[in-house]
């Protein structure tokens, strides 16, 4: 075992009697000049040979300024190029501002083991990154970018060799779907042309208006009427024949004395009662008076011919015949031409749903000439046993705007002001039918 002292000494002798005066000392020789550079090479180191200079801009004096930048220098941070006999370094502006703002400052400091002191040298606080280029591949002029074309190749082609089934495929689909723009640039023309001659045969707006105006379930209209007594006329809606059968003799002696309501076809419409009572306390007996008599008389016949032609499996003509015994035979055959259908091989009338919406039209296009073209929906629609919203719908496709009337319309045809509030049915001229609602798509 080792003395005491022997050991003192072996421990005296691995201390390094440098480290024991050792001082640092900051290096001012060179506080005027640029001072040492810090780079970054990236992924290749440059000999140590390679020289490297530093391009800079002067800077612009101020007042009250040194003529020294933070580096010690005179010169803007701008670049630093080095040149080996292979490659070519500079510096990247925007890579070297990204490190100098990330918040890392370093100092250079060398040992000189002669003196035992450590220098810190002046230098710029974050390093240069430097980029390099290949010399000899200058001269080789870039690849140009794929073209969408040879990228979806390349990717097919990938796909088809190393893809799963299921991507395979989708890959065989999509090219099954894909149109090819360069065989079609030989046809293209053809089905221009084909599209043009196609759509010679296609209506304009105004022969496509007409088109669904003709097809419209209501009597004949005239679209450039001004007056709405002229809009329906009333030779469309009651012919000329069935006018003319229309007795009117019995009621007309009865008016006074209020007995004609045995002697309508249908007895039970409030609506028409009422007309036929306030004609009776009128003295009035010019043609105007027997002609809406007559209109009354054939509104009572619709109302009849409703409620028997309404049974769900149809009638026969002769059982028509026999419950509307008391109407012309004319009358009955023009309704049944005009509102019935019948299917191959029957003799049995039906009133469809669109013979049923034609035969509101024409009913309620009579009611408003009677009405002087302001009617009251509530009253029909009691007397029909419908909505009032059924009844101002049938309204609004003839034409007609739902309004209140003023005080001074409601004077002028008599009517209480209890009926302020009422909306009318009013057709006015030129008649504007509805437009078509189309129903909006569910995003």
């Amino acid at each position: 075992m080792p003395s005491i002292a022997a050991t003192s000494s072996k421990k005296r002798k691995r201390d390094d009697p440098t480290h024991e005066n050792l001082s640092f000392e900051l290096d001012s020789s060179s506080s005027t000049g640029t001072g040492p550079l810090l780079v970054s090479f990236p992924s290749l180191q440059a000999p140590k040979d390679t020289p490297f200079k530093r391009y800079g801009r002067r800077k612009a004096r101020k007042d009250n300024q040194k003529d020294t930048d933070d580096d010690g220098g005179k010169y803007e941070r701008t670049l630093v190029v080095g040149e080996a006999p292979a490659v070519e370094f500079i510096s990247n502006e925007e890579e070297s501002r990204r490190a100098a703002d990330s918040g890392c400052s370093y100092l250079l400091a060398v040992h000189d083991p002669r003196t035992s002191k450590i220098k810190i040298l002046p230098s710029q606080k974050t390093p240069y990154i430097l980029t390099r280029t290949v010399k000899a591949l200058k001269s080789i002029p870039p690849a140009d970018a794929p073209s969408s074309l040879a990228y979806r190749e390349a990717r097919t082609a990938l796909g088809e060799t190393f893809g799963t089934k299921k991507a395979k495929a989708a890959i065989r689909a999509q090219e099954r779907n894909r149109v090819d723009v360069n065989a079609m640039k030989g046809v293209m023309q053809h089905v221009v042309d084909g599209i043009d001659e196609k759509a010679e045969g296609l209506l304009t707006k105004d022969e496509a208006k007409d088109l669904a105006d003709s097809a419209r379930l209501v009597p004949p209209f005239s679209a450039t009427a001004t007056d709405p007594g002229d809009i329906y006329s009333l030779n469309d809606i009651i012919p000329d024949a069935e006018m003319k059968a229309l007795n009117i003799t019995l009621i007309e002696q009865n008016l006074k004395h209020n007995d004609h309501v045995g002697m309508l076809p249908w007895k039970h419409c409030k609506w028409v009662n009422n007309h036929i009572k306030r004609l009776g306390q009128e003295e009035d007996k010019s043609k105007a008076r027997k002609r809406k008599l007559k209109m009354l008389l054939y509104v009572s016949t619709m109302f009849l011919f409703r409620r028997v032609i309404g049974h769900p499996k149809g009638l026969d003509k002769d059982s028509i015949y026999e419950k509307m015994n008391n109407v012309p035979t004319i009358v009955v055959d023009g309704l049944l031409s005009r509102f019935t259908e019948m299917t191959r091989g029957s003799s049995v009338h039906i009133l469809t749903s669109a013979m049923s919406t034609k035969f509101m039209a024409y009913l309620l296009a009579l009611c408003l000439r009677v009405d002087d073209f302001v009617s009251n929906p509530k009253n029909l629609a009691d007397d029909l046993s419908l909505s009032i919203a059924n009844i101002q719908a049938a309204y609004r496709g003839l034409g007609c705007k739902l309004k209140t009337l003023t005080e001074r319309e409601r004077a002028n045809r008599g009517l209480s002001d209890t009926l302020a509030d009422t909306k009318f049915a009013v057709l006015t001229a030129p008649v504007q039918f509805p437009k078509v609602r189309t129903a909006k798509k569910k995003s």
